[in-house]
């Protein structure tokens, strides 16, 4: 299957300002680009290209005073499959963990494993490590929070996600991410596109969407504690500890939001 994915964003700055955007599809799935997924400018400018130490491709500019626009518009291949499902993946003891995979055993900006921990065991040690454990975590996650856009709140940590009881998907993901490493789970944030495919059509605005994966069995699998069940033509294009490593653009300076615009979807 082909999905048609892309972006429509718009700043207000009173000066110039430097920004990062992370918007570009991870590494991992461009070789399934179908078609260029050029940024383009408005007014033109001359980016610059650089990976972070997660492997993400990052987009650093110079944003004129008044109105910055950026887009794009591509298509996409996808296997059309579903989120793996691997019931018997194991947990990992920590001795045996890869390197790489330690840092996402730690706290993070919203990951606050030091606030959660106690709970986090008192809820999931009963349940069986691995795979059981990481789907305990989600079943707990989606039916704690209620989703809500009125309920986004940039600084919200997921201890006081789990004490307000609402969220966006960053807020699921922050909170099943933080459950899995008091476990000893290591477990990273994911940002991308998933639009509605092989479910019902969402009246609301598409967005970008949050996820996370969990290292079981010798990989990483996909987990969405917010929807919770496995869902087609995810595209990846950030990983990292937690929200603040793949915000889709950081100003150092003011930046108002003028326009925000995401489409994917699946091309008949």
């Amino acid at each position: 299957m082909k999905i048609r994915a892309g972006y429509d964003i718009a700043f207000d700055c009173p000066q110039p300002t430097p920004m990062i955007l992370l918007l570009s599809v991870h590494p991992s799935r461009q070789i399934d680009l179908v078609t260029s997924e050029q940024m383009t400018f408005d007014p033109p400018l001359q980016p610059r290209e650089y990976r972070d130490q997660f492997e993400n491709v990052c987009t650093r500019i110079m944003a004129p005073a008044g109105r910055v626009r950026f887009s794009a518009d591509f298509l996409i291949a996808d296997s059309g499959a579903p989120d793996a499902v691997a019931p018997d993946a194991a947990q990992i003891p920590v001795q045996d963990l890869p390197d790489d995979a330690l840092i996402y055993l730690l706290g993070s900006r919203y990951c606050d494993t030091e606030h959660l921990a106690e709970q986090a065991w008192a809820l999931f040690s009963g349940s069986p490590p691995g795979w059981a454990r990481v789907q305990a975590i989600c079943d707990y996650v989606h039916d704690r929070l209620t989703f809500g856009y009125s309920h986004a709140r940039a600084t919200r940590t997921a201890a006081e996600g789990h004490a307000e009881k609402r969220g966006v998907c960053r807020d699921f993901a922050h909170l099943a991410i933080t459950f899995c490493r008091c476990m000893n789970i290591p477990a990273r944030y994911c940002t991308g596109y998933l639009g509605d495919i092989g479910v019902p059509k969402d009246p609301q605005p598409m967005d970008f969407s949050a996820w996370f994966e969990a290292y079981l069995g010798g990989r990483w699998y996909t987990f969405d504690a917010r929807h919770n069940t496995p869902r087609i033509g995810r595209i990846l294009m950030a990983r990292g500890r937690d929200a603040t490593d793949v915000a889709i653009s950081t100003s150092f300076g003011r930046a108002d939001l003028a326009n925000f615009t995401v489409i994917t979807d699946e091309v008949e």
